[in-house]
């Protein structure tokens, strides 16, 4: 097993090593998008037929839904403990994302009317969930949880008809209240979502995972709904002093590297002695990890140590680079706190590591990447909701401003609003 790449205070090199991490997440190449539009445009203009032909060219079968029963037998076959794990995480991002839920408000303004916001779950979400081997039970919980708690009518999840539907998705389903399962994959299952399809409905916003004929497809979809966000490869940040524990930094790069030979792994340190520890840490560790080609594969093209003069700069990188996960495993993670201002999800100290936010602590594991956590925030409750604004004045409180409205409306040439003021107070007006 190769070691990490260490980049001991040159910042030259360090630039060169985070500008190719950047373009590690190329956009679909150019024949994934003509065969997603063509599948998009297919589906919205002959509905279901081409869903169902698409679906038997590329998995074999016809899309059907999973009926409640089977939900329930998937569930009593699960192992007693993956359901009390799958419970216990359901809970604790049920209470996390019920801390979040914003609450319908109307105040009184400096005018003297009434203003506010009333809050809506929205009415259907679709979720997708990935099939074959990549069966991730707690996705079905990050995405489905949040939306209940938002208030959403109805969580319709598409998974694709493999010959085996995962038993841990299905029982997920059934925990965190899915209302629907519709076995349908690919682009074809996010056009259908898109533009509704036979018993397959239009849905107003959709989440979850998927390939890159499906990453497209849901950028293409936006705007017909809404979508969660484009995910590239998962990437972690760990910024750790002398105090931190070498064997678990190492541990926690490579949880992260198993993810995909494109996922990022870095480590900014300002110790020397801490960077070649964890480089070793690696190579002892790796040699009986399942995916270990997998995490030699990332590591060795987009993993790499930095070696920082303070804690300072490793800060003032970490924020330009705004990682997925970041990790601070330093003396005190907490005053560095305030000095962080760009990353998906931060966990302090050494007993804080990133796959308890992946499956346990409550926080959502859909996060911002490739540096979109300087403007994307988490999945959460606030993402399955919308708002809407509510005025009320009475004749007193109106009269207080239709001057400046009637000015305003004036400035603005938009006679027909100046009017819509003045019948209410002028007699002469139109």
């Amino acid at each position: 097993m190769s070691v990490l790449t260490i980049i001991d205070r040159d910042p030259q090199a360090a630039r060169r090593q985070l500008e190719a991490m950047r373009q590690r997440a190329a956009s679909a190449n150019h024949a994934v998008e003509v065969a997603v539009q063509a599948i998009m445009e297919n589906v919205k203009t002959e509905g279901f037929a081409a869903v169902e032909r698409y679906t038997r060219q590329f998995d074999r079968k016809v899309p059907y839904e999973i009926s409640r029963e089977k939900l329930d037998e998937a569930y009593a076959r699960c192992p007693e403990e993956l359901i009390t794990a799958l419970e216990r995480a359901a809970d604790n991002i049920r209470d996390y994302n019920l801390r979040l839920l914003p609450r319908s408000e109307i105040w009184n303004s400096p005018d003297g009317g009434k203003v506010g916001r009333l809050v809506r779950g929205l009415r259907r979400v679709g979720i997708y969930v990935p099939g074959g081997t990549a069966a991730y039970p707690s996705s079905v919980l990050m995405n489905a949880v949040p939306a209940k708690v938002a208030g959403v009518e109805e969580i319709v999840m598409v998974t694709p008809p493999t010959e085996h539907l995962s038993d841990a998705v299905l029982a997920a389903a059934k925990i965190a209240g899915v209302d629907r399962v519709i076995a349908v994959g690919g682009a074809q299952a996010v056009a259908a979502l898109t533009y509704g399809a036979g018993f397959i409905p239009r849905v107003d916003k959709l989440v979850g995972p998927g390939n890159a004929y499906v990453a497209t497809a849901k950028r293409l979809a936006y705007g017909q709904l809404d979508i969660d966000m484009i995910a590239g490869p998962s990437e972690v940040l760990v910024i750790a002093d002398k105090t931190a524990e070498p064997k678990f930094v190492a541990a926690d790069l490579m949880s992260q590297a198993e993810h995909d030979i494109l996922a990022s792994a870095v480590l900014l340190t300002d110790s020397s002695a801490l960077a070649r520890a964890v480089s070793e840490e690696i190579k002892r560790q790796s040699a009986r990890l399942s995916r270990k080609d997998i995490i030699q594969a990332s590591l060795r093209d987009f993993g790499c140590v930095l070696v920082c003069n303070d804690l300072d700069e490793c800060v003032t990188l970490a924020n330009e680079i705004a990682p997925e996960h970041l990790e601070l495993c330093v003396a005190d993670p907490e005053g560095m706190l305030p000095k962080v201002k760009n990353a998906g999800a931060v966990f302090l100290g050494n007993w804080s590591p990133e796959p308890l936010g992946d499956y346990m602590a409550g926080p959502n594991h859909v996060l911002p990447t490739s540096g979109t956590a300087r403007f994307f925030s988490p999945l959460s409750v606030t993402s399955f909701i919308k708002t809407m604004s509510v005025i009320e004045y009475d004749k007193e409180a109106l009269e207080r401003v239709h001057d400046q409205v009637i000015a305003l409306a004036r400035s603005e040439e938009l006679t027909a609003h100046a009017n819509s003021i003045q019948v209410r107070f002028e007699e002469d007006a139109l």
